[in-house]
């Protein structure tokens, strides 16, 4: 309409791959053998409890045979027979299933397929020195452990998992589609949705897609998806997302996404991708991982041969099992990934969280970023005897007509029932808007002062403004100017006086909006430099810069005009998901409510899951190496070494289990933040994927 430059720097939407190395075969999780590779969705079906049940009842009665072998060889004469019988079946229990899982890590070499092999191992040399007894208590020992691990791991990913449930259940559906026809309602199952249908949402009901309000306006709970408390409120023609909640009102929502279209549905199917992704320090463990088998096996034989006691060399192997280390960067990867879902984030890639911990400079995109990306009325200019209030409410009647920003911005400051009625309304694009007004008032005219001249108006002049000027004029009267802008989002300045805090001290606005623009919102918000009137290949230059001068920029954008530079930063954050796929695609981390503040907060969740992470690898190694070397001189048997074995993995679960008590739902003011940023740690350099 009007053409005022608004300072869009939505210049190209360009995007190169750039391939970050995530083996998504999961699998990091101790190998217990209840399947390998299985995502969050698959491990909590009904398959994989039921695995879980089997091993944990085969266990129970194997240890019941053990009792009763036990109470034969201490009350029953002349029965070590049938003790040695029933010490054989539960082994046989316990040992089976080991033995199948040792075979398929033999075909599918990993590394959680070591612990299986070991154990596998020990059970043979038990078997062939006619220990029955530890070759039943070992693995029995091994699998109430393992079983302990798995419902432990399966907590953090139910937090996950329990997104993709929100939208399930039976649903309102007004037959006749969009349109209402007949106006009977069914209820139907969510699953038989299809693009079109017209659902009433009561209150407590949740949104099962996305869809647009045709009808009732409402307030809506987005906390499951954003990690906000403070409601939505929408009205007609507003979006709204499946998994959110109607809190107050009725409405009617045309379902316009179903499934893994839906914004809810693509922050599954990327939590899911993200859960199954490998950490660092787990592809590095997996590298070396038959080395430590072979080393493991020589060290056992060496025992034997040294000692003479083949329960030394089993006690050896029982020890040797890394689960621990295994365990280390996956529980504490986990989660991070459920905390991070708690606060709205999401994280495409386990190995971003440890990497955030390293930034050290922000690159900043400006509409849509820092500001909120569409215009406000900044205030009004009326000329001598004319009130602000009937200026703005002109401008809004006449605006609403048209689906200009700035009209658009406009209208939205006059509520329905106070606007004017006009006929014959016309636009001139990027000039504005006229039309009659029914009350015959005379003819009404919105836009640049071209087209007021045009229309025969006579304007003062036009006031100096960095953002969109429009004139008004009524019966070929010249009424007054509105000035719009783009204004910094209102915790922009709390959420970079935190990252200052943390340590990122470094602040670049890299916009291609123009100068004098761009240089007020950097004012406004505390940052002091400014790089205007780029185009995306000069700001992908600029974040290469930055990375050739050592630093580590986390780059901040809307994900469309940015995918260059959001994929070229140390870590790339995305503004919101509801924009496109390439806003998911480009980034390595999305902040689904847009809220700034929340940069801070992934920043300290990544440096808390870095040292828990270091202090599990730690524990796991430091662990294995002392039961190891204790079990090598004979200090330990085989069954306290599977004992201690599941008490350093245990350990280092309840370690990574604290993180989930992280929590930063009321946003942190900038004085917590300064507070906050010498208990961050600076640590060791995490291992970068790009």
């Amino acid at each position: 309409m009007m053409g005022a430059d608004h300072g869009h720097d939505h210049d190209h939407d360009r995007a190169h791959d750039h391939d970050r190395a995530h083996d998504h075969d999961g699998g990091d999780d101790c190998g217990h053998g209840h399947g390998h590779g299985l995502g969050a969705a698959e491990l909590l079906d009904v398959g994989a409890r039921r695995i879980l049940a089997l091993r944990l009842t085969l266990a129970v009665v194997a240890a019941g045979l053990l009792l009763l072998s036990l109470g034969l060889r201490t009350w029953v004469a002349n029965a070590a027979d049938v003790a040695d019988l029933l010490s054989a079946g539960a082994a046989a229990l316990v040992g089976i299933p080991t033995f199948v899982d040792a075979w398929k890590s033999l075909k599918q070499p990993s590394l959680h397929g070591v612990t299986d092999q070991l154990v596998a191992a020990a059970l043979l040399a038990a078997w062939a020195s006619g220990d029955l007894a530890s070759a039943a208590l070992v693995p029995l020992v091994m699998v109430i452990g393992h079983v302990l691990e798995d419902r432990s791991l399966l907590g953090s990913r139910e937090a996950i998992a329990a997104l993709g449930k929100l939208t399930t259940g039976r649903v309102r559906r007004l037959r006749g589609g969009a349109d209402g026809a007949g106006g009977a309602i069914e209820e139907v199952e969510s699953g038989a949705l299809r693009r079109g249908d017209l659902l009433e949402l009561r209150v407590g009901d949740r949104v099962p897609a996305d869809g647009l309000v045709r009808e009732g306006s409402s307030s809506l709970d987005t906390s499951s998806i954003t990690g906000e408390s403070v409601p939505q409120e929408v009205a007609a023609g507003d979006a709204v997302d499946a998994g959110t909640m109607n809190l107050s009102g009725r409405l009617l929502v045309e379902i316009t996404r179903l499934g893994r279209e839906t914004t809810l549905g693509r922050v599954v199917e990327l939590m899911r991708d993200a859960e199954k992704a490998k950490p660092p320090i787990t592809r590095l463990l997996e590298k070396h991982a038959q080395s430590y088998l072979v080393l493991v096996l020589l060290t056992a034989a060496a025992t034997w041969l040294l000692t003479g006691n083949v329960s030394y060399a089993l006690a050896v192997l029982v020890a040797s099992c890394p689960c621990a280390l295994v365990l280390a960067a996956p529980a504490t990867s986990i989660a991070s990934l459920a905390v991070a879902a708690r606060h709205g984030v999401l994280v495409r890639g386990t190995a971003f969280l440890e990497e955030l911990a390293e930034v050290d400079s922000v690159i900043l995109d400006k509409t849509g970023t820092v500001t909120l990306g569409e215009l406000r009325l900044l205030r009004a200019a009326p000329v001598d005897g004319v009130a602000a209030a009937e200026l703005t409410r002109l401008a809004g009647s006449i605006g609403a007509a048209s689906s200009h920003p700035v009209s658009h911005a406009l209208a939205k400051e006059v509520a329905v029932a106070a606007r004017v009625r006009l006929d014959d309304v016309q636009e001139s694009g990027g000039k504005g808007v006229w039309g009659q007004l029914a009350d015959g008032g005379g003819e009404v005219v919105l836009g640049r002062r071209e087209l007021l001249a045009e229309r025969g108006v006579v304007v003062a002049e036009v006031p100096a403004h960095d953002g969109p000027v429009v004139g008004i004029a009524r019966g070929g009267k010249f009424l007054g100017w509105l000035l719009l802008a783009d204004e910094p989002r209102a915790e922009a300045r709390q959420a970079l006086d935190e990252l200052r805090a943390l340590g990122l001290t470094r602040q670049l606005l890299v916009t291609g909006d123009r100068a004098s623009v761009a240089a007020k919102i950097a004012a406004q918000l505390g940052i002091d430099e400014v790089v205007a009137e780029v185009l995306p290949e000069q700001k992908l230059e600029k974040v290469l810069q930055e990375i050739a001068a050592g630093r580590r920029p986390l780059v901040v954008g809307d994900g469309v005009n940015d995918a260059l530079a959001l994929k070229a930063g140390a870590v790339g954050v995305a503004m919101g998901a509801r924009g496109t796929d390439v806003a998911l695609a480009s980034s390595d981390l999305v902040l689904m409510s847009s809220d700034l503040r929340r940069l801070g907060t992934c920043v300290r969740l990544s440096r808390k899951a870095r040292r828990a992470i270091a202090t599990n690898v730690a524990i796991g190694l430091g662990w294995t190496v002392l039961v190891l070397a204790l079990a090598a001189v004979g200090q330990v048997g085989a069954l306290m070494a599977a004992f201690l074995h599941n008490a350093g993995t245990l350990a280092v679960l309840a370690n990574a289990g604290r993180l989930l008590r992280f929590d930063e739902t009321v946003p942190h003011p900038p004085s917590e933040a300064a507070g906050t940023s010498s208990a961050a740690g600076q640590g060791s350099a995490a291992t970068s994927n790009h």
